[in-house]
């Protein structure tokens, strides 16, 4: 019988060899191309809309705080004009491509992986699908996908406006002369005062004048620098607030460029209900439909490994009144156990506890038996007015084991840089925030509260709705009227992220040309 004639595969065009070769390296892309038959969507003649609309989004790389040679829009160009064959197209058309889905992942999750940098912002960063980007780009309005892929929040629109702002300073010569004096205060008068003067105004803290000496007008505007830094607000130019004024500009930018970055990790209704732990601030705010409803002072972490407070959000599930305080493991070993050990009735404070919940007396343990890695016991300090935790804590169960709590040590609240605890944070009015909580679900909250509270037993309390907390680290973020505030990078994390953004081509001048 004879065998039935095959018709021979049609071989692929040079434009979809090449683009496949090209391809190959990215399955997702590689995918994508092949379920469309390799029809172009950049290299085509009717794609002339969509290669227009790209370069003019890559054109705004610098406005954005991105570094316009990570997408080399300018190399796009010239190999487009020098493409002479089918393969030089395939791979323009796998080039662009990639530049796309790289300015697209860049302005929707950041350029950095900030765990790489900073093992403390575990904050999860979702991540947009790469054949997802590519299926709405390929649609009907290409240029409306490319605008949407900006950050919505106006927060993000505000700090790109003083980057810009920023950027014309610096380049009209800056903020003037450094003022050239430790300390000045109401009444002082000389060259000091004027170098004062003049940066506050050229800073939009101070109105045209031409006085010399530190009057009231020159006194208000101090005050309201202060306020948008995080200074104690007293009017007196002291020593810190000298420091502050004497900021470069540059330094300024580069934090508003990092605000920029962080923005684009933080995808968070704003609108809705929330907590904002905003930790370079050390204030915590209740914020609904955008306006705070409720602050108080916190204390945040030490500036030491293991002890600063991680970035990451999560939802506020209940609350615990005379809470007791299990210590935490690293504490019990590092801290407690070596007192321990020299002492059996040091720490009285605490109970020994078991790996069945019991308590142990303490004449049953020998500590100098064990050591860090194979203590079997934990620490707990049961509810009491001394107790670590306070009079109430406010849960939103996580893998760091931090949550917001009352404290005994009341002091720390006066401070101005306040970062003590071992990466919780203290709530400087614990039980004014437990009163707003359980008021959206009781009709008597402090009295519902009290009641708990005197029992002197651990009481837990649902939240009928979870609260979305965000524990941030803005050392640059908008103010009323659009003002920028800046604040003292405490765990030095804005650094060490200008530093990877600079080494990925970010820079503070705009390019020429």
């Amino acid at each position: 019988m004879a065998l039935a004639e095959v018709a021979p595969a049609a071989v692929p065009s040079p434009f979809v060899q090449s683009l496949a070769a090209a391809a190959s390296a990215d399955e997702a892309v590689a995918d994508w191309y092949r379920l469309r038959g390799y029809a172009p969507i950049w290299t085509g003649e009717e794609d002339a809309p969509r290669r227009a609309a790209l370069f003019a989004a890559l054109a705004t790389a610098h406005d954005h705080g991105l570094p316009a040679a990570r997408y080399d829009a300018a190399g796009l160009k010239a190999a487009a004009a020098a493409a002479r064959t089918e393969g030089d197209r395939g791979r323009l058309e796998l080039a662009m491509t990639r530049a796309y889905l790289a300015w697209a992942h860049d302005l929707t999750s950041g350029m950095l992986v900030p765990k790489k940098i900073d093992a403390t912002i575990v904050r999860d960063i979702p991540v947009q699908d790469s054949a997802l980007l590519l299926t709405r780009i390929a649609g009907d309005d290409p240029a409306a996908v490319l605008r949407g892929l900006m950050p919505e929040s106006d927060v993000y629109v505000q700090l790109m406006k003083a980057k810009i702002g920023l950027e014309a300073q610096i380049a009209a010569g800056g903020w003037g002369p450094e003022v050239e004096a430790k300390a000045l205060g109401p009444g002082d008068g000389g060259a000091a005062v004027v170098q004062l003067r003049d940066r506050l105004i050229a800073m939009g803290y101070l109105g045209r004048s031409a006085t010399a000496t530190y009057d009231k007008t020159l006194q208000a505007a101090v005050l309201a620098f202060q306020l948008s830094h995080g200074l104690p607000a007293d009017g007196v130019a002291g020593p810190a607030t000298i420091t502050q004024i004497n900021t470069a500009p540059e330094e300024r930018l580069k934090s508003v460029i990092v605000a920029m970055e962080r923005e684009r990790w933080l995808h968070i209704d704003r609108d809705s209900r929330h907590v904002w732990v905003n930790m370079p601030d050390f204030m915590a705010r209740i914020v609904d439909q955008g306006r705070t409803v409720f602050s108080t002072r916190v204390v945040i972490g030490k500036n030491v490994p293991d002890q600063r407070s991680p970035e990451f959000s999560d939802e506020m599930e209940h609350m615990v009144i005379n809470p007791s305080w299990g210590v935490p493991r690293s504490i019990t070993v590092k801290e407690y156990l070596p007192l321990l050990q020299r002492n059996p009735n040091a720490v009285g404070h605490l109970q020994v506890i078991d790996g069945r919940g019991r308590v142990v007396p303490r004449g049953a343990v020998n500590f100098a038996a064990y050591n860090a890695r194979n203590f079997p016991f934990a620490l707990r300090q049961p509810p009491s007015d001394g107790n670590a935790l306070g009079k109430v804590k406010f849960m939103f169960p996580n893998q760091y084991n931090i949550y917001l709590h009352d404290t005994p040590s009341k002091s720390l609240f006066k401070e101005d840089l306040r970062a003590y605890s071992h990466g919780c944070i203290r709530v400087a009015d614990p039980f004014d925030l437990a009163h707003l909580l359980l008021s959206l679900q009781s009709d008597d909250a402090e009295a519902e509260f009290d009641a708990a509270l005197r029992t002197g037993n651990e009481t837990l309390v649902k939240l009928a709705k979870p609260l979305p907390v965000h524990l941030v680290y803005y050392t640059a973020y908008p103010e009323a009227k659009g003002r920028i505030g800046y604040r003292r990078d405490v765990y030095g994390r804005d650094a060490l992220l200008w530093d990877a953004l600079s080494a990925a081509g970010v820079e503070l001048a705009p390019e020429q040309g």
